[in-house]
């Protein structure tokens, strides 16, 4: 696909995102690698809901500004899921109102933010981590991020939301759904001890399906 329909794939998507109010206001932020290590990604301060694909940021290889507006101060955060995802070509970071929600409940693990409510969740998202709060641009997130070691495709930010990669813009964007999905549902779900996937349930999903759990999630 070449960089203009790329480009309009971004604002296309992203205007589904926004209507559906799954992330409000000038936030959330949409990056995809291009074939030459640059990156196509969202402007800082615009709504995912009116982009223009003449605007948006064009960065070289090392992240610079080559042409479109300035890009989301999340940059680091990106780099970082590209840097440790190898594969993956699209980051997806929204504020989506469950998602945020889950990531300010206590008593989080931080190896498994969610519970394995649907095969689904775990086919598109495998497990979420959560990572401590950073500040909205904080470099520091990137550390966060690369301390995880690439086992995470879909990640928590605490009191912030949350960030999914993939293979595609089209894989990120479907995985960033199920993730908000199955945020609420576990809300909904609070103190009613649902029925969630057995640990050999997991096994056969990831078995079946060609996952990489990381390590023990299995069979915890």
């Amino acid at each position: 696909m070449n960089e203009t329909r790329l480009r309009e794939e971004i604002c296309r998507f992203g205007r589904s995102l926004f209507e559906r109010g799954l992330t409000p206001g000038s936030s959330g932020n949409i990056s995809l690698r291009l074939d030459d290590g640059g990156w196509l990604v969202t402007p800082t301060n615009a709504s995912l809901g009116f982009l223009d694909p003449a605007r948006i940021s064009r960065l070289d290889a090392d992240r610079r500004l080559v042409g479109g507006d300035a890009p989301t101060k999340e940059i680091p955060l990106h780099a970082a899921l590209y840097e440790t995802r190898t594969a993956a070509r699209a980051v997806v970071h929204l504020h989506s109102t469950h998602s945020v929600a889950v990531s300010m409940l206590p008593d989080i693990d931080p190896r498994a933010a969610l519970p394995p409510l649907t095969p689904y969740y775990l086919m598109r998202c495998g497990p979420t981590a959560l990572v401590p709060y950073y500040r909205p641009g904080d470099p520091a997130v990137a550390d966060a991020i690369k301390g995880l070691a690439g086992t995470y495709a879909s990640v928590l930010l605490a009191n912030h939301g949350p960030v999914v990669a993939g293979e595609t813009l089209e894989a990120a964007v479907f995985a960033m759904e199920e993730l908000e999905e199955t945020a609420r549902l576990h809300l909904l779900l609070r103190g009613l001890n649902p029925r969630t996937l057995s640990p050999q349930q997991v096994a056969d999903l990831a078995r079946t399906f060609g996952l990489t759990l990381p390590e023990g999630h299995a069979h915890d």
